[in-house]
């Protein structure tokens, strides 16, 4: 089964929520992006966000994150159906990407997935190169980040 045969072009669902803790955004922050308004309660509030908040890279990587687990579920549902679920690989790149709100401890991340486009590798018998919208909104309905990633589909 194709991601293109699962779901329809332009189709959005839900994938799961990330709770943004100042324990989580500090730590992250402090090994991956040390900005003082991400590391810095204090510090934070004298910049232009007005306090702590979450590194873009976090908010990205937390949709990763989510996104995996969903994709685990959606196999294991489609094999209790007896279908057997694409084969994604890795990503070749994403684009476009907008940290559109700061993220805040105590906000929490609900994030989606849709379907764009699919198609076939020339160099690649059997591989297809999907294309899919990411994005997350927080507890207000409120986008926060958005991208376009690839993802690689083989026989």
């Amino acid at each position: 089964m194709r991601m293109s045969e699962l779901y329809a072009v332009g189709e959005k669902g839900e994938i799961g929520s990330y709770a943004f803790t100042e324990e989580n955004i500090i730590r992250f922050a402090k090994r991956y992006d040390p900005q003082r308004f991400h590391v810095d309660k204090e510090a934070a509030k004298d910049t232009l966000f007005g306090g702590l908040c979450a590194s873009g890279w976090h908010t990205t990587a937390a949709w990763m994150q989510t996104f995996l687990a969903f994709w685990e579920r959606q196999r294991v549902a489609l094999a209790e159906q007896g279908l057997t679920a694409p084969n994604l690989g890795p990503s070749p790149g994403f684009q476009k990407l907008q940290w559109l709100r700061p993220v805040f401890a105590g906000d929490v991340i609900t994030y989606s997935v849709a379907f764009l486009s699919s198609r076939p590798l020339a160099s690649r018998p059997g591989w297809h190169l999907n294309t899919i919208l990411c994005e997350g909104v927080n507890q207000n309905g409120d986008p926060v980040m958005r991208f376009e990633s690839g993802v690689l589909e083989f026989d």
